[in-house]
């Protein structure tokens, strides 16, 4: 069994809670929203990722013999409360805003709809998965807006907090807007396109720069791309106009270098004039090493010659911002809206949808949140993506980049920038404030 997809992943409350519905015969439907608070400083949006993840362990969620056997060991739970989580399957409807869609606080990107032990079970895995592929694929969005047309790349995976974060981050930049990724697995597990170099131990494996450069373009004749920085970055460059018509001869043609420290634009302009008095105009240069978009803003503000970029640790750990603000609530219980009133985390209650308004030019202009049923000039943003436990349809990763390019077409030019972003006017509208002050009152 992959431990990813136990229901045993999650906290312990979930399960307490649980056993305190079933005592107390609580069995009506709830509804839970997931949902970001508010954005950290310097943030102007967010991109709503994981989707496909939760529906997948929506779909197979279930107590394994072994899970049950090792819950009642506890001496936590009664015999009756285990024998219904035998049972216990996600029978219930989510709706969520498609992967790729940009996002604002207080915008529920995902509702689920079920059975109040099924929608409270799950709370704590489906957090955890939209939280991590939001996050990275807000940050690589921001990326993407910093580089436009240039090759990106997911270089993450050795830095990401484990084996499932480095695979998620190279889905979630994918969908962003990245090229590819360095992942393996993940090309075989998503399709994503791959991409990879050397290291500076192949080089350093030899005695000599050059005869390291000859034996790797013998190795992979038809991705031939050089790290050139271990020693001396412009040297390295000479040695490879000095090796390229040797391997021409060969039938191997050199496709591009790559550095990865120091100043990388100023190397970078250095290494485009040897390689282009060398003849070499169509080998192109790739970056690398702690990149993240304002570097990026920084560096083709200054025009530098750089093709393509391998970007890890910056995002794969969203170092600026390491995590949202965010929350799945309880917004109606047995068919009446529920309110969390707590200082600092109140929450609109009921069933919502959120309508996106555009401009003239089709840029994004305004959003409203309202209750279910209180249509609203604009675009619907949450749809039907589950009935009754079973997928409705299901986007693949080539249609969500798609979703998620033609959002960040659409965003306002000021959002497009890393100086502190313009407010996007999100409004709530009077009949969710009507339904506030009616749960406040307790009608």
């Amino acid at each position: 069994m992959n431990p990813a997809n136990s229901a045993l992943l999650t906290d312990l409350y979930q399960l307490t809670m649980l056993q305190g519905y079933h005592d107390s015969g609580r069995e009506e439907v709830a509804v839970f929203e997931f949902f970001v608070r508010k954005l950290r400083p310097g943030r102007g949006f967010l991109m709503a990722a994981g989707l496909e993840q939760v529906l997948e362990f929506l779909e197979g969620l279930h107590f394994s013999s072994e899970e049950l056997a090792w819950l009642a060991s506890t001496g936590r739970f009664s015999r009756e409360f285990l024998a219904r989580l035998e049972t216990l399957r996600f029978t219930g409807d989510v709706h969520a805003m498609p992967e790729g869609t940009v996002f604002f606080p207080n915008e529920p990107i995902l509702r689920v709809t079920a059975p109040i032990a099924q929608a409270q079970l799950v709370e704590t895995r489906l957090i955890n998965l939209l939280h991590f592929q939001t996050l990275i694929a807000s940050k690589a969005a921001r990326m993407v807006l910093m580089a436009p047309d240039k090759l990106l790349v997911d270089f993450g995976l050795r830095r990401a907090h484990g084996a499932e974060a480095g695979l998620l981050a190279a889905r979630a930049s994918y969908l962003a807007g990245f090229t590819g990724t360095s992942n393996v697995l993940a090309g075989m597990q998503f399709g994503i396109p791959l991409f990879g170099t050397m290291a500076h131990s192949f080089v350093q494996a030899h005695s000599d720069e050059t005869l390291a450069f000859e034996h790797f373009a013998h190795a992979q004749p038809d991705n031939v791309v050089l790290l050139i920085d271990t020693y001396d970055t412009e040297a390295a460059a000479s040695k490879v106009v000095a090796l390229a018509p040797q391997l021409e001869r060969q039938g191997i043609r050199i496709k591009g270098v790559r550095i990865d420290s120091g100043d990388l634009a100023d190397h970078a302009r250095k290494v485009r004039q040897i390689l282009d008095a060398g003849g070499l105009q169509h080998v192109t240069i790739f970056a690398s090493g702690d990149i993240d978009e304002y570097l990026l803003r920084d560096m083709f503000a200054a025009n530098a010659p750089v093709d393509g970029l391998g970007i890890g640790t910056r995002m794969d750990t969203s170092s600026d911002m390491p995590y949202l603000d965010c929350a799945y609530k309880l917004q109606e219980y047995a068919g009446t809206a529920r309110r969390k009133r707590s200082e600092g985390k109140q929450t609109w209650p009921g069933r919502k949808q959120v309508y996106r308004s555009y401009d003239a030019a089709g840029r994004m202009a305004s959003d409203v949140v309202t209750v279910e049923g209180d249509a609203q000039p604009g675009e619907p943003l949450l749809i039907a993506v589950m009935r009754a436990g079973q997928r409705i349809a299901a986007a693949t990763l080539v249609d969500i980049r798609s979703h998620a390019a033609a959002n960040l077409a659409r965003l306002p030019e000021p959002l497009h920038r890393l100086q502190e972003p313009y407010d996007y006017r999100v409004e709530i509208a009077a009949a969710l404030r009507r339904l506030a002050e009616q749960v406040d009152r307790g009608v």
